[in-house]
């Protein structure tokens, strides 16, 4: 019968990601405009449909660039765009 090897830790690439984050706030790489929030599960829904709302897709390429859930029903994420329509 085939073993099953255990998920690896993720310690490591918690602190990696931490680090990097840490480096270069924002992620600003010249293109996008980045801007990442700690919220409340509905602020959170709230926020995300104003940046769609205000900076549409087809025409600023908006996206949840990533999120992660927190305790207390929090939810930290970071939405991108592009800074004009053009």
């Amino acid at each position: 019968m085939a073993r099953i090897p255990a998920a690896p830790p993720l310690d490591g690439l918690k602190r990696q990601i931490d680090r990097h984050r840490r480096a270069k706030p924002g992620g600003s790489d010249g293109l996008f405009v980045r801007e990442t929030f700690r919220l409340e599960r509905a602020a959170a829904r709230d926020k995300a449909r104003q940046w769609f709302d205000a900076w549409p897709k087809a025409a600023y390429w908006t996206e949840v660039e990533s999120w992660r859930l927190l305790d207390g029903d929090q939810v930290e994420f970071t939405m991108r765009r592009l800074p004009t329509a053009d």
